[in-house]
Formats: C-alpha cells, structure tokens, sequence
C-alpha cells in the first residue's frame, strides 16, 4: 500500500467509439489525494476483471467464506453481447459500486491494485483513432439523473467553445492553450474553472479564456437577482481592481450576479463589486468536496485582464457597470425598505378600526327618567292618569 490513494470516483458517462470496431467504454473523472483530477476510460469488461481479481485478494471481504461479511459491493456479469441500452441501464450500479469501492476499509480500497486500475494511462490521454472514422459520440450523465440512469435518451453534444487567448497552465490539471483552440467543454463550475477536451488533451480552463462560437454572450448567464443570495466569505481577498471587493473571512455578503468566469457580484451593505466566488459559499451549505477542491486552484483571471484577447466576433459581450449594480440595487433596497414601512403601516390601521368599532358595539346610554312636571306638561292624558 503506498501513499498515494483515492478521494473520490465519478462517473461521467459513457462514450461510444468506432475504432478499431464500435465499442463502448465508461468515462469516470478520479480525484486523488493529491487534489489533482484525471479523466480516465474503462471498457466494462476491464472492470468486472478488475473486480473479479478484487474478491480473490479479498475473500473474506467478498463474502466468498461467509457470505454475512461480504462487504466488496456486487457487479454483474458482462451480457454476451453488451450494446448501448445495456451500457447506458448499468451506468446506475457503476455509480453506486464505485462510490461503495472508495469507502471500502483503506486495505482494500488503498491496495496497489485498486491505485493501479484507476491510474491514467497512455490511451487515457491519447485515444487510439481514425481521422477517416467519426469522431465517439459522448453520452454524459446528468446530476439529476445519477440514481436513474434510465432518463438519459440520447448523445449529450458537447458545447464548443474558441480560445480568445493563449493560456499557460499552472498546474499538472490544467490545459494550456493557443488562441484559436477549439475545445470541447465537459464541465462547467460555477468557480469560473471549465473541464475541458482538445484533441487527445483534457485539463481545467479559465472561462474568461473561452468565447462561444455563434456570439459573443453568454446564453447560460444569469439575470441579476437584486433580491441577493446569502453567501458566506470562506476565505479573504484583497481587491486588485477598482470594481473588485476586499472582504475577510467570515463576512456574510448578497450575491445579486452569478457570472461564468467565476467573479460574482456582490452586495455588502450599499456597496458592490466583483469577488472571486470560489472563495463564497451559500450560507447554512456544508462545503463540497468538489469545490474545496477547485479551491486549491488559483482564482481563475477576468476577461478585461486578459492581454492580446482576440474575438470573431465583431460584437463585445455585453456587460452591466458597477455603476448599474449599485444604482438598480440602490432602488431595490429603497422600494424594500418602503414595502416594510407600509406593512408596518397596516400593522397599526387594525387597531384603529377595531377600536371604533368596539365603540359602535357599545350599548347605548339609558337617558334620564323625566320629571313629574314634565310628564304633565308634555305626555297624553292617559300617560298622566298613571302618575297621579
């Protein structure tokens, strides 16, 4: 056992390959303790090899003396021909056995053969293919549909996105670039960090570095919400640019503008400007170890720091000034504080009315008993007869 080991398996999805004959292999994204995240593919067979292998190291384990200790989770055989609907129906029971395989006790889910299995390998990083045969059409899994692997129908295209820049990478998980690139975006974090192929190249890329192909904006971007989101500032800034916010630890802060390339806008009392948001995290959230670990990367850069960016478009993306933020915030927060006043208003009103109308319930007063002289000066004669 070395010192190396496994943090977390996630199935991306499945790709179906033409070369050197159509075959399907499972794409599965391996975060190691080292932080660093490797996108490796796996044949089913492969797998089950692998797991086979796994109970014979670990009989006991494998419940092959008692079946009651069987704690190495189940994997069913491959089918005799596997073609997509059965590739696509067992991506269900990969998720769950990987996700079991890494909380397995450390002899076993540390073993060297474990470690091996999952390393990146040469094809890994350079798919064996034929510039004469199309292009594996990927079938990705959606978040939602993890536990209903069934709800996927058909490929997942891709989006395609051009490299505005040259990008050096910083570290072993990134992707350099030249201007011009054309990738293919797996992932999308809103830390501003996007899980990107090129070719037989994969790695993390800043967004700000990316422009889509058919415009310049964004399709996917939110509307800013005045209302502001409750984020709590998980580690200190200090402000580079004059639109950018400082902040320490520990702030609670609004979000009023989640933007792609990662810089949020944000609402600290009236004031407001740009903060990297992979150093937010929503208040009353447990932290995620995917973004703790996108953490460990630097903040991504923003698109007006960028040197020698070049578009083909002839528009610029659209972009709202701090100016605006503040004003329209400004507006917000006022008509808030108004529609507060009011409701205090009709708070009080209530009282008034019931007052008043506690008033008309009353019974009415008893007027006085008239004298003897006024009844004879007044009333009929039979009224009088009574009292004398």
């Amino acid at each position: 056992m070395g010192d190396t080991f496994i943090r977390h398996i996630e199935l991306l999805g499945y790709e179906k390959r033409f070369f050197p004959s159509q075959h399907y292999v499972y794409m599965f994204l391996v975060k190691w303790n080292d932080l660093s995240e490797k996108l490796i593919y796996r044949r089913f067979t492969e797998i089950y090899e692998f797991h086979k292998a796994l109970k014979e190291m670990f009989p006991i384990e494998s419940g092959d003396i008692n079946a009651e200790n069987r704690i190495i989770p189940h994997l069913p055989a491959p089918k005799w021909f596997d073609g997509q609907r059965s590739t696509q129906s067992r991506q269900g029971t990969l998720a769950e056995y990987c996700y079991t395989l890494v909380n397995l006790p450390h002899k076993i889910s540390r073993c060297l053969h474990v470690v091996s299995f999952f390393e990146v390998r040469p094809d890994d990083m350079n798919p064996i293919t034929d510039s004469q045969i199309r292009k594996p059409e990927v079938f990705l899994l959606p978040k939602d549909a993890k536990k209903n692997a069934s709800d996927i129908t058909g490929p997942i295209v891709l989006q395609t996105y051009r490299a505005i820049a040259d990008y050096e990478k910083s570290s072993k998980s990134e992707m350099a670039l030249k201007a011009g690139d054309v990738v293919d975006v797996v992932e999308k974090s809103e830390t501003g960090w996007w899980f990107c192929q090129l070719k037989n190249k994969r790695g993390w890329v800043p967004a700000a570095y990316l422009e889509p192909m058919d415009g310049p904006d964004e399709s996917e971007e939110q509307e800013p919400n005045y209302a502001g989101e409750l984020y709590v500032v998980q580690k200190s800034y200090t402000a580079v640019e004059e639109d950018e916010l400082t902040l320490k630890e520990g702030d609670t802060i609004e979000v009023i503008h989640k933007l792609l390339d990662g810089w949020w806008v944000i609402r600290k009392d009236e004031t407001t400007g740009y903060y990297p948001s992979m150093y937010l995290q929503k208040s009353g959230e447990v932290n995620t170890s995917k973004k703790s670990g996108l953490r460990n990367h630097n903040i991504p850069p923003r698109r007006s720091t960028i040197r020698n960016a070049k578009s083909i478009h002839n528009k610029g993306r659209k972009q709202i000034s701090q100016e605006t933020y503040r004003r329209n915030s400004k507006k917000y927060m006022q008509n808030r504080r108004n529609m507060r006043g009011n409701l205090q208003k009709k708070d009080i009103i209530p009282e008034k009315n019931e007052q008043e109308e506690n008033k008309s319930k009353a019974q009415p007063a008893v007027p006085p008993r008239p004298s003897k002289d006024l009844i004879m000066n007044r009333c009929t004669e039979s009224t009088r007869r009574k009292i004398m």
